[in-house]
Order: C-alpha cells, then structure tokens, then sequence
C-alpha cells in the first residue's frame, strides 16, 4: 500500500514543568504547523498547545484517544489520520504509546502506510531508567502490578528472580494514591540485598532519583510519595 499521510508522535511535559525545560524548539514548529491531534484528553491537550504557542486554539481540530477506547472502535481514528494532512498524537504526560493508549493508533498507522515521526521529549519511564545505575542493557517496564496482595507479592517474587537470574532491571508504576502502599510492600516482600529504585515526581519540583537496597531504604525516613507520579525499580548488585 502506498505510504499517505504522517503521524507526529508529541512529547508533553511531565510533572507540571515548563515546555522549554524538556521539549526542543523543533517540536514546537512541528506543532504549531498542525491542524489535527488525536490526544488522551483534550482539555488537557488544549494546555499543552497553549505552552507551545499553538496560534489558534478554536482551530484545532482534536479526536479523544483513552484507555476506554476499544479496538472495534478505532475506525474514526483511521479516517482521521489518512490523507495529506498530517496528524499530532498527545499523551496526557510524557511520550505517546509509552504507558498510554496511543500504540493502537500508532499500529493502526503502521498498517495502513502512514509514516510515523517520533519526536524527542521527556519520559519518566525512560529518565527513571537512566537514574537508576541499573542494567541499562536489559530491562523491563512492567507497568502496573497487581492489586490483589498475594498475587502482588507472588509477582514481586517473579520479578525479583529475573533480576537476580537474568541480571533484568524490572521497572513499574503504581496510580499515585496507592504509591506509599506499594513503597511498604516492597520492603516487607523484597530481599534486604535488593536494590530498589524510586523515581518521584520526575523533572518536577519534588523529584527524588535515589536506589538503595531494602535494606538501607528500611534504615531511613520513607519518602513522601502519596499522590505524586512515582516510577519504581528493582534489581540486584
């Protein structure tokens, strides 16, 4: 099939910072040469644009991606990004298709022709990753952990035996509410040798990138992690 249109894959600040401290000035004339966004929520994306110095916000013309989203539904998404106009795809924070809704779209590009163009910008995951001082060269994003206590900590065990065994970073994320519940059972289930990582509140004003064992994590004050974005890690030294 012949290659049409392009699906421009934007980066969003994270952590309330300002645009020009994460987004490179390329990005911002990609962005304010579009018409069209498919975004994760659309109020949300209207102050993006507005930090990119969108000229015309009345005209942008926006199709709301989330994960209530289903694959039969995705029909509207392949009409809107086909054609000569090119498309801006927006998570609510970060890097599209990056713990967010946006890979289907992405596929759905990928099948039908349609060029994608990631641009560079800021992601947790992938800052978290950086700061760590784990294996860079094999890791894994879990994203969310089981809620229920017993099948959590039976897959805590899981993770932790590939760090051990396959020397593999193991990073995941928690809804923010339920950060400090989480940091807890991480210290009662893990091995006191293993390394954990948290990254709180990434590029924000209360960012904290530390990795301590479990055992020196319990020696201390626990961080302050209720309802701020958190990216968890663990591995062994």
């Amino acid at each position: 099939m012949a290659e049409q249109g392009i699906l421009y894959l934007i980066p969003v600040p994270i952590s309330g910072a300002p645009a020009t401290q994460s987004i490179p000035d390329y990005n911002f004339s990609i962005v304010r040469g579009l018409k069209k966004f498919i975004t994760e929520n659309n109020k949300e994306a209207r102050k993006f644009l507005k930090q990119f110095g969108y000229p015309k916000l009345e005209d942008a013309e926006m199709l709301e991606l989330n994960v209530h989203s289903r694959e039969g539904d995705l029909s509207p998404f392949l009409k809107f990004i086909q054609g000569s106009e090119p498309v801006g795809l927006m998570s609510d924070a970060g890097c599209p298709g990056i713990a967010d809704p946006g890979a289907e779209v992405i596929q759905l590009a990928h099948r039908h022709g349609i060029h994608v163009v990631p641009l560079v910008g800021p992601s947790s995951i992938v800052l978290s990753i950086m700061a760590s001082g784990f294996n860079g060269q094999n890791f894994a994003f879990i994203g969310y952990l089981p809620i229920d206590k017993p099948i959590r900590q039976k897959r805590l065990k899981e993770l932790e035996h590939l760090a051990v065994k396959q020397r593999q970073a193991q990073f995941f994320i928690e809804t923010p509410y339920r950060n400090e519940a989480l940091f807890e059972h991480l210290l009662q289930s893990l091995s006191p040798a293993t390394l954990l990582f948290v990254g709180r509140d990434v590029l924000g004003d209360k960012q904290l990138l530390q990795s301590k064992s479990i055992r020196e994590w319990k020696l201390g004050k626990a961080p302050e992690l209720q309802k701020l974005p958190t990216v968890f890690g663990i591995f062994t030294s």
